[in-house]
């Protein structure tokens, strides 16, 4: 990473930071802040890698990403995509010594990544921390276990549905907005085939539901999307 190019983000202002002092003395938080980078990633670059030893947590400060799972097959399934601020890849403190999935940026995005052996020290000296960073850790999976809901009790198009709603709702905070992505990674968050979305999206469209023109998607019908989701 010689060459990648710094942030430029200041620390005083960092809501990982706010959020730890709350539980530990900024003095203690200053052990963190030592061992971290502040790093840009350009969309398409891999911020953690699956299988790969895990030796650093990422405080996505801004920008979108996905958490991608390949299985033995050599298929990836697209687990969530989720937008900062947002603290990822804790789970590894817990559970896994390696990278339990890759993490890749939608789009330009930046990050903290911080040193697993600094938090480590922080845990053990107080358990309020250790309670804090399991729920933050942890926030990112729970839209992963709706979406394997999605995936198991719906057709295609309840799927699609769910997948819009999702972005509008909790990655992009808006009902119109600029899809980061092709339609070939909605195809793997949603577990069907490309031309399965294609053919979902221009239905949707010609039904007046939503609007997706080039990247640019608007939801037009936002109550008939939800009708869609809750009986897809």
């Amino acid at each position: 990473m010689s060459d990648r190019q710094h942030s430029r983000y200041d620390c005083n202002e960092c809501t990982f930071r706010a959020l730890s002092c709350r539980m530990i003395a900024p003095e203690e938080f200053e052990l963190v802040r030592r061992t971290s980078q502040q790093l840009l990633f350009k969309k398409g670059e891999t911020i953690l890698k699956q299988g790969v030893k895990a030796t650093n947590l990422v405080y996505l400060h801004k920008g979108i990403v996905k958490f991608t799972f390949e299985n033995e097959a050599g298929k990836t399934i697209i687990l969530t995509i989720v937008t900062g601020p947002i603290l990822l890849g804790g789970a590894n403190l817990f559970f896994k010594e390696i990278n339990l999935f890759s993490l890749v940026a939608l789009e330009d995005c930046e990050a903290c990544l911080i040193d697993s052996k600094a938090i480590k020290k922080l845990l053990v000296n107080s358990g309020k921390y250790a309670i804090m960073m399991f729920e933050e850790s942890t926030e990112m999976f729970k839209s992963a276990i709706f979406n394997f809901i999605s995936l198991a009790h719906k057709q295609v198009h309840g799927r699609i549905a769910d997948i819009i709603i999702y972005l509008a709702d909790q990655v992009y905070k808006s009902h119109k907005f600029t899809v980061s992505f092709t339609k070939k990674e909605i195809s793997e968050f949603a577990a069907c085939s490309h031309e399965n979305v294609i053919t979902t999206l221009s239905k949707m469209n010609k039904e007046g539901i939503i609007s997706f023109e080039g990247k640019v998607l608007e939801i037009k019908d936002y109550k008939k999307l939800l009708e869609i989701s809750k009986h897809g």
